[in-house]
């Protein structure tokens, strides 16, 4: 096996509209750092690409009557009639080591376009559900996934006691509701608080920071969330 062969691989699911926004720098910043670790990074840029994020019946075979999206998501993924941009994205998925979700905090939340990506590529009977069961023997058990984002608010906001609350109230249903739902084991996320309020000097410093901060997660496997 070759050095390259034996590279592990990091997918990075980027949304946000503007290309140079500090979340799309810190996204940069990050596969540089995961190249540096001697990762192979694939890069999936939503708004770039497009990305229709609504799960909705016109992407299966036609259904009569009732129509449960899971049950059709089973289905195609069982008999390999997945709609062809989400089967291209689910073997990027299925093929990394390491899944990083990269955003701006939006009203406490991913953007609906991330939002919808997990809706359509954690397809039930794919990473989940059919002859896979949940947390650790779903599909994804025994990889990595990490948040990289942005807040409006300041870091004093999300703290106990402060004006928003705990971040990890709000990262909950996404470390646990998604990401160890289909099986990863969750890293730290990599927050950079404000940037809006920041200096160019303070932002290049926080820059930085994400890249010693993915660094230090990419090769310490027990960096995690507890």
């Amino acid at each position: 096996m070759s050095t390259f062969d034996a590279a592990p691989t990091a997918l990075i699911v980027h949304a946000h509209p503007e290309p140079h926004s500090f979340s799309t720098a810190q996204m940069t910043t990050a596969v540089q750092a995961l190249r540096d670790a001697g990762y192979r990074v694939d890069v999936v840029d939503l708004y770039a690409e497009g990305w229709a994020p609504v799960l909705d019946r016109a992407e299966f075979a036609p259904v009569d009557g009732y129509f449960k999206p899971q049950a059709e998501q089973m289905r195609a993924a069982k008999d390999g009639s997945l709609d062809t941009a989400v089967q291209a994205h689910l073997d990027r998925l299925l093929d990394a080591d390491l899944l990083v979700l990269s955003f701006p905090m939006w009203w406490f939340s991913l953007p609906a376009i991330l939002k919808g990506w997990i809706d359509r590529v954690f397809v039930m009977g794919g990473v989940f559900g059919g002859d896979y069961g949940l947390f650790g023997d779903a599909a994804l058990a025994g990889k990595r996934a990490m948040l990289l984002f942005t807040t409006g608010g300041p870091s004093e906001a999300f703290r106990p006691g402060g004006t928003l609350g705990p971040m990890d109230d709000f990262l909950f249903h996404i470390h646990r509701g998604m990401l160890e739902f289909v099986g990863y084991r969750v890293l730290d996320p990599v927050v950079t608080y404000g940037p809006a309020r920041m200096t160019d000097q303070e932002r290049a410093a926080a820059l930085d920071t994400v890249r010693e901060s993915v660094a230090l997660r990419a090769a310490n496997a027990e960096h995690t969330v507890h």
